[in-house]
């Protein structure tokens, strides 16, 4: 999660805007590596904590991830398009 917010810089925001397409780092390999360790996370301190009936959260935490991705991603396309396009097809999530 450090490492992809720290990759971002300054294109990191709460709400999806598009300043910048941010292609190098972990962010060549998969398109929102903070959802995705972020889910990680989540199922790893649930373990910790010893309460797997938890990871019953994930039925609603999941969604939610991938609806933020799809809206990020419709606000990318927009602003670049093929650029956006192609970066697309050559990574996961």
């Amino acid at each position: 999660m450090i490492v992809s917010r720290y990759t971002l810089g300054r294109s990191f925001s709460i709400v999806p805007k598009a300043t910048e397409l941010v292609t190098g780092g972990i962010y060549s390999r998969i398109r929102n590596p903070i959802y995705v360790s972020g889910v990680i996370c989540f199922v790893g301190l649930v373990l910790i904590v010893g309460k797997p009936h938890l990871l019953a959260l994930l039925l609603v935490l999941i969604p939610m991830q991938i609806l933020r991705a799809r809206r990020e991603a419709a606000v990318l396309e927009a602003k670049f398009g093929d650029a956006y396009r192609e970066y697309r097809k050559q990574t996961w999530f």
